[in-house]
């Protein structure tokens, strides 16, 4: 069963502050906006994604505005490996000492098709990029995360995950599968009372991923990714202490 966000919810100034978080897809959408965001609200993010020179943008219009120096980290999740997500894990430790939150923003989607027409490259990468490299990167994470008294791990999800549809294909399947994933690791965590997994569903968004499922919607009426951000901040900073295992949408 889904929940909101608070309504009306408006995150206080410094509301992260000092937090180191870690946001993938961060060159780009609801990513690029949550980095941003983040950095306002005082954090430090370090920004995952496939494409340095978008990384960059939202790095050098971080620093413009007086936030924490951000840190990049270039990564195609659709062609990473255990060793690749390692690495990172070892390289946040080694740079940063701690992490206090890890926001899984990237996303593949190359259009709806049926699961019996849907390329078998495109399902192994659907899954990769959807599922398997968010799972390895949460796994590597975790020693990190339970570091701290008060860690958050957050699923960017879709509607679809919590009622499957025809013609979603692996990203269907994945988002899905996650849903299964934040109700099992969250009863996991039971003994780490400081860290809490939740999966968020920020509804239908003006971004380039929307425009390539829904050709014939007339996707720059939609809100901006901005508009979602709220309910990630809240999932992130102390306000949502105690909510652990929930599907939550915006509110």
């Amino acid at each position: 069963m889904s929940s909101a966000i608070p309504a009306g919810y408006t995150p206080a100034a410094g509301l992260l502050q000092g937090r180191v978080i870690l946001i993938t897809g961060a060159g780009a959408g609801l990513g690029r906006a949550t980095a941003l965001a983040a950095a306002r609200h005082g954090a430090t993010v370090i920004l995952l994604g496939r494409t340095v020179k978008k990384l960059e943008a939202v790095f050098d219009e971080i620093e413009a505005a007086g936030g924490p120096q951000p840190a990049i980290y270039p990564m195609n999740l659709a062609g990473t490996t255990w060793a690749d997500i390692f690495e990172l894990a070892e390289t946040v430790e080694r740079e940063f000492g701690r992490l206090e939150g890890l926001v899984h923003c990237a996303a593949h989607f190359k259009g709806f098709t049926a699961m019996t027409e849907e390329a078998p490259k495109d399902w192994l990468e659907g899954l990769q990029v959807n599922l398997t490299a968010a799972y390895s990167l949460t796994r590597q994470c975790l020693p990190l995360l339970q570091q701290t008294r008060d860690a958050s791990i957050v699923f960017v999800t879709d509607a679809v995950g919590r009622e499957p549809k025809a013609l979603r294909g692996s990203y269907g399947v994945a988002k899905y599968a996650l849903e299964g994933l934040v109700k099992a690791w969250s009863q996991e965590f039971g003994a780490s009372p400081g860290l809490r997994i939740n999966s968020y569903d920020p509804g239908a968004m003006r971004t380039e991923l929307r425009a390539r499922g829904f050709v014939a919607e007339e996707v720059q009426k939609l809100p901006a990714p901005d508009a979602a951000v709220a309910g990630l901040l809240y999932l992130l900073g102390p306000d949502s202490a105690g909510i652990n295992g929930q599907a939550l949408s915006r509110s």
